[in-house]
């Protein structure tokens, strides 16, 4: 019998100035663990950072998640605007081995379907790389009705996707970079493999 593969490890990182000193209470990381919890079938554990909008605290957060704490994909929500303050995605770049620019292209195509304004967001993914471990490192906005749009995608009246999320291709990505297989509700957000590399159901279900 095929043994256990290990969890998922994920990473939250919520970064607000407000949210940090407790001016009001944090609402990314809940609505990122509710939305995971809705959408993976696979077992999954996360690690959650709230920090203010300091760049030193912001790379210091992903670096330590991605090197120490293991973890094989990395969200952050929040400081990717044009604001002097926002500058998450300077900090992810800075802590990159590699740009997955086609994250960031969907995010917006998805904010658009709103609004205007998405143009001027600046979310990108990245993989981080070192010692044998590598890890997605995706900058999603900071509202959870955004977070929920952005990962799960826009479906018509009928329920057919619109516009794809971008965690369809999470999965498969991590599969790539040497992660655990992870699976999805596809009610919610369908992963796509290609056929090559989709397991039968048979071993998922002895792995489980």
């Amino acid at each position: 019998m095929t043994s256990p593969e290990r969890a998922l490890k994920i990473g939250l990182v919520s970064i607000s100035d407000r949210a940090s000193s407790g001016v009001y209470q944090d609402q990314g990381i809940p609505a990122l663990q509710d939305w995971l919890r809705t959408a993976l079938i696979s077992p999954f554990a996360c690690v959650t950072r709230l920090i203010a909008d300091e760049r030193a605290q912001i790379e210091a957060a992903l670096c330590e998640l991605v090197d120490v704490a293991r973890c094989d994909l990395v969200l952050t929500t929040g400081g990717t605007g044009p604001a002097r303050r926002d500058v998450t995605p300077e900090a992810t770049l800075a802590v990159a081995t590699r740009e997955m620019p086609g994250f960031g292209e969907q995010m917006r195509q998805i904010s658009l379907a709103f609004v205007p304004t998405a143009i001027l967001s600046r979310q990108v993914g990245v993989l981080r790389e070192i010692e044998g471990h590598a890890a997605l490192i995706l900058n999603l906005p900071g509202q959870p009705k955004a977070i929920k749009e952005t990962l799960e995608g826009l479906r018509d009246e009928q329920g057919k996707t619109r516009v794809p999320g971008i965690f369809a291709a999470v999965p498969y990505c991590i599969d790539l970079i040497g992660g655990p297989y992870a699976e999805t509700r596809p009610e919610v957000c369908a992963a796509f493999r290609p056929k090559s590399a989709q397991r039968p159901a048979a071993v998922q279900q002895q792995q489980q």
